[in-house]
């Protein structure tokens, strides 16, 4: 740690809850879960149907281990109830309505009350303040604005913590160059791979991205590895955590990382408790430290609380350390409905990332190609994947050689590797997309 990241992380005034001990932290979880699943129950028309046919009750809730007992809730449940059915208050008592894209099916619609509001602001605040970021600190915000709930949330939080926000949202990378330039701003909030295109960006402009006055980034909404981390905080010459949310248990600042220790995000359990189960047999509840799926259920929301939400998000639970009431989150591997099975292979793109990192001629620019040729019955997958700038293409060939073979022994399957030049692939903007499902349909 530098004696700067030191000083940062010495002069920060906690929340009472990030202080108190586990066993008080699990009390007032208990108060708040009994409250939520009873006021869900009494409020929401989907919950108390699900409650009946499951045969539970609110009043089955006497300790945290119950909940087990409760039904899931799905991304299909919320689209289903499309657009307000969630929803536990009257509509003049909702302050704001956020929503997803909608791409892949009706948009999951999600509301906050004012309490909801400020909670949340609190939650980021809470967040950002983890991650190295103090009042008074100019705010480059980067994330998308709009139905997403990542601008706005991330927005609120910091103006919550204290900070002068520059509301830039996403896209127009030469823009934020240059605002990143003039403006000055200390820390920088946006998606990993979208920070990785300004930098790239800056370089063909002769810019040294170490050289900015950015000192922090706080990255989240798509899966990054610690080479990613790696890779940027050596480029941009910054202390680089994560955050953790998404839009149907509150938006960013579920859980968030230390910059002191920087192993993963502590989720602010006196809000929020979550729960890892087996992604294949969702009835088996897994202990800490097990990996697989991510399911939450709020604690405090009123608009639209929420009851064991199934996350699809592949992760475990580890004891707490800079915050050691509130357990962390280890990194997103990826998320179960976005694995790919290869010839009977799991495989997610955090891996590719995580393997193509570690050599020095790759850079961290890949797409993923799934293709089915004509007459086989085999899956193909591609990588492609840039070069360095200065690599020859002697060294690029045996770079696809090399990652040929540490995909095939670290995943177990085979693969075609095409590295091409630097520049040609597509950049992020916001959340990238890496994989590119060419096989036909049916």
């Amino acid at each position: 740690m530098t004696q700067e990241t030191a000083a940062a992380t010495t002069d920060a005034v906690l929340d009472r809850e990030e202080t108190i001990s586990r066993d008080e932290l699990e009390a007032l979880q208990l108060s708040r879960l009994q409250h939520t699943v009873a006021y869900a129950y009494d409020r929401v028309p989907l919950y108390k149907r699900k409650f009946d046919e499951a045969g539970v009750h609110p009043t089955d809730l006497r300790e945290l281990s119950d909940l087990g007992k409760f039904p899931f809730t799905t991304k299909e449940d919320l689209r289903l109830e499309y657009p307000f059915g969630m929803f536990a208050v009257p509509q003049n008592e909702v302050a704001r309505i956020h929503a997803s894209s909608g791409t892949t099916g009706r948009a999951t619609v999600v509301g906050y009350t004012k309490k909801d509001l400020a909670d949340w602001a609190k939650l980021v605040a809470r967040s950002l303040r983890a991650s190295g970021v103090r009042p008074g600190m100019k705010v480059h915000n980067a994330y998308g604005y709009g139905l997403f709930t990542g601008g706005m949330g991330a927005h609120a939080g910091a103006e919550a913590l204290g900070c002068t926000v520059i509301p830039i949202s996403g896209g127009q990378t030469e823009r934020q160059i240059t605002l990143i330039q003039d403006f000055k701003p200390d820390a920088i909030l946006a998606t990993p791979t979208y920070l990785l295109t300004i930098a790239d960006a800056m370089m063909k402009q002769g810019i040294d991205p170490a050289s900015t006055s950015l000192k922090y980034a706080v990255l989240g909404a798509e899966p990054w590895t610690e080479e990613m981390r790696h890779e940027l905080e050596t480029t941009m010459n910054i202390k680089a955590c994560d955050i953790y949310g998404l839009s149907e248990v509150m938006g960013p600042g579920v859980a968030g990382e230390a910059v002191e220790t920087q192993d993963g995000s502590h989720i602010w359990e006196d809000h929020f408790r979550p729960e890892i189960i087996d992604a294949f047999d969702p009835t088996v509840v897994l202990a800490d430290g097990e990996p697989g799926e991510l399911v939450f259920t709020s604690l405090t929301k009123e608009a639209l609380p929420i009851i064991r939400y199934r996350t699809k998000d592949l992760t475990r639970l580890l004891p707490g350390t800079a915050r050691p009431a509130h357990r962390r989150m280890g990194r997103i591997t990826g998320r179960s409905d976005d694995m790919i099975i290869l010839r009977g292979v799991n495989l997610f793109p955090s891996q590719i990332e995580e393997i193509a990192l570690r050599i020095p001629e790759l850079s961290p620019h890949f797409q993923l190609e799934l293709t089915r040729p004509e007459g086989q019955r085999m899956d193909q997958l591609t990588v492609r994947i840039e070069r360095r700038g200065a690599v020859t293409a002697e060294g690029s060939a045996a770079a696809a050689k090399v990652l040929q073979q540490q995909i095939k022994i670290h995943v177990g399957s085979s693969c075609t590797v095409d590295v091409v030049e630097p520049g040609s692939l597509e950049r992020s903007n916001g959340k990238l997309r890496r994989i590119y499902d060419m096989r036909p349909k049916g």
